[in-house]
């Protein structure tokens, strides 16, 4: 009896911490907003918070900010390219919820709430996109200045025709000026990128 009742005991310690293993599922945790930008509060500012290259943030906008401004001057996402600062050069491309977007035609507060990817957001790690390793690959690129824009603009192509033809290439770029290589390469980009 004595040794049953020893046998029953340890067998409910052991059973304890099986029970207590068992626990209601926690709630999903919120991902917590990266503050950047001027502290919050500052006079003349808005406080928002959008997602740029997968992490969320929160920031203190001024009004007359444009989307390439906060993310060149507060984030240091310097691949957005300003280049004509009036929407016809392409260079400032972005994309918000995947469209093809001008960085520099954008007022950053419109960005609240949005999905923002730079050309800095491409890369995973060390290692280049396809896409820009097909520009690498088929020498699209000469003086640099407009491939970030081209990239972006080949992105958001690529992402909603992921087999396009030339001609879906150059109506999707149309918007990017290239003052070096004459597009043949960076259609050829595109193309290789589709295939890869």
């Amino acid at each position: 009896m004595k040794g049953a009742g020893v046998t029953a005991a340890a067998g409910a310690a052991a059973a304890v911490p099986v029970q207590s293993a068992i626990a209601p599922a926690a709630p999903i945790a919120r991902p917590v907003a990266v503050r950047v930008g001027p502290p919050a509060g500052t006079p003349g500012t808005a406080l928002m918070q959008l997602t740029v290259n997968g992490m969320l943030l929160e920031a203190a906008i001024e009004p007359q900010w444009t989307l390439a401004e906060f993310l060149r001057d507060q984030l240091g996402h310097t691949g957005t390219k300003v280049a004509c600062d009036r929407g016809e050069c392409g260079s400032c491309t972005v994309l918000m919820d995947g469209k093809a977007v001008l960085a520099c035609m954008v007022i950053a507060t419109e960005a609240a709430g949005h999905k923002v990817l730079t050309v800095e957001g491409l890369t995973k790690g060390a290692d280049l996109s396809p896409l820009q390793r097909a520009f690498w690959e088929a020498g699209a690129v000469q003086c640099g200045f407009c491939t970030p824009g081209m990239l972006m603009s080949a992105t958001a192509l690529l992402a909603t025709n992921p087999k396009p033809s030339a001609a879906d290439v150059r109506l999707a770029i149309s918007g990017n000026l290239c003052r070096c290589t004459g597009y043949t390469k960076i259609v050829e980009a595109v193309l290789r990128a589709s295939q890869a």
